[in-house]
């Protein structure tokens, strides 16, 4: 699948349209990287993803495809190099996908509660808490969700890798530590030292810049 073009319109501190880039890494696909301001968005997001207006947005050969979940599942059937994203077992592909919306439709909920009260909602934390410690225990003894390598859901946690320990740090809150969730931590630790994320990712200090700047600024 020879000279295609790839471009992804993103953000960068955007954990949905980060996933699309590490998927692409991963899948060892050359792409054209568009920064968006999302305060001033381009008339070529709006043109295509007019339903949502947001990043991501993977084009490739000119046709869109929105909504990080679908794009994930769209890379890994369009490229068949590299490790594939989710498992050949049907009932396995099932399960990856029940995690990732768990993650992004429970978790991420839940946290960004935590965030937008400042903290202040403790039973906010307490749910995100119970759901890192549900997450932990699909986790179980595995290296990562998808085994011994990198796949769909460890991709969709990478809000749990960096940006929940952004909120964690930027509130002073302990939302999950290597003592309360020991398995679902050394999970982090492996994560954040591959390198195709290290080189994915943000620094985790323009993450709380960025984040937690004073209202004035």
């Amino acid at each position: 699948m020879a000279n295609q073009e790839v471009k992804v319109l993103g953000s960068w501190e955007s954990p949905f349209s980060k996933r699309v880039e590490i998927a692409l890494k991963l899948k060892g696909v050359e792409y054209n990287y568009v920064e968006e301001d999302l305060v001033n968005k381009s008339p070529q997001l709006l043109k295509y993803n007019p339903v949502h207006q947001k990043v991501p947005v993977l084009l490739h050969n000119g046709q869109p495809i929105v909504e990080s979940l679908v794009i994930l599942e769209y890379i890994d059937e369009t490229w068949k190099t590299g490790p594939s994203i989710l498992p050949e077992d049907p009932h396995e592909r099932a399960i990856s996908r029940f995690w990732a919306n768990f993650i992004d439709n429970k978790l991420l909920v839940a946290a960004m509660k935590v965030f937008r009260s400042k903290g202040k909602e403790q039973d906010a934390i307490e749910e995100t808490v119970e759901l890192l410690s549900i997450l932990e225990n699909e986790l179980g003894d595995k290296k990562f969700f998808g085994g011994e390598s990198i796949g769909l859901v460890d991709i969709v946690a990478d809000i749990v890798a960096l940006w929940l320990d952004v909120i964690q740090e930027g509130l002073g809150k302990e939302l999950f530590t290597k003592v309360t969730h020991p398995k679902l931590y050394n999970w982090r630790e492996e994560f954040m030292n591959c390198s195709i994320i290290k080189e994915t990712l943000p620094p985790k200090a323009d993450l709380l810049a960025y984040f937690f700047k004073p209202a004035h600024a």
